[in-house]
């Protein structure tokens, strides 16, 4: 097997470990499914035609979650999307609860749901999440309490679920 069909497959496999990753932060930064999708889409295929040599599979996972980001926030910012109305969408989930959490989260102002997202979902830590945003461990646990504490209100003083 040739070099660039090596990179190709572990490119593919990287692509399948950190699609549902890619996907969950896109959609609780944009708040739609198909912008979401839109988002996703465009991460990949920068990550498909990058020559970036990554230092090891963590490299890869904050470049990942850095593009998404900055993805996210150029689609508002697009002059489409400031000239389309968004369509009413429903996600299902299998408990009540989930729903409910997951679209208070979705309420929360994108620098507290973005926190909450990678420290709940992606398992990062204070410092990790900091690195990544180019942003202050204090200012990280600043916006996790707001959060936390936002996320309270709004669900009612219940707060105990899994995120």
């Amino acid at each position: 097997m040739s070099k660039t069909e090596c990179t190709d497959v572990f490119k593919r496999e990287m692509t399948e470990k950190y699609f549902d990753m890619v996907y969950r932060l896109a959609l609780a930064r944009t708040k739609d499914k198909s912008t979401a999708d839109d988002v996703c889409q465009e991460v990949f295929l920068r990550y498909i035609k990058s020559d970036k040599d990554f230092e090891s599979e963590q490299h890869i996972k904050a470049w990942l979650i850095t593009v998404t980001i900055n993805c996210s926030k150029s689609v508002f910012t697009n002059s489409w999307f400031q000239k389309t109305v968004p369509l009413s969408e429903e996600i299902v989930f299998t408990t009540p609860e989930k729903s409910d959490l997951f679209d208070q989260v979705r309420k929360l102002p994108k620098k507290y749901a973005t926190v909450i997202h990678l420290h709940y979902r992606e398992d990062m830590s204070i410092a990790e999440i900091a690195s990544l945003l180019g942003m202050k461990e204090s200012t990280v646990k600043s916006h996790l309490f707001r959060g936390r504490q936002q996320l309270k209100e709004l669900l009612g003083g219940r707060y105990d679920y899994e995120f």
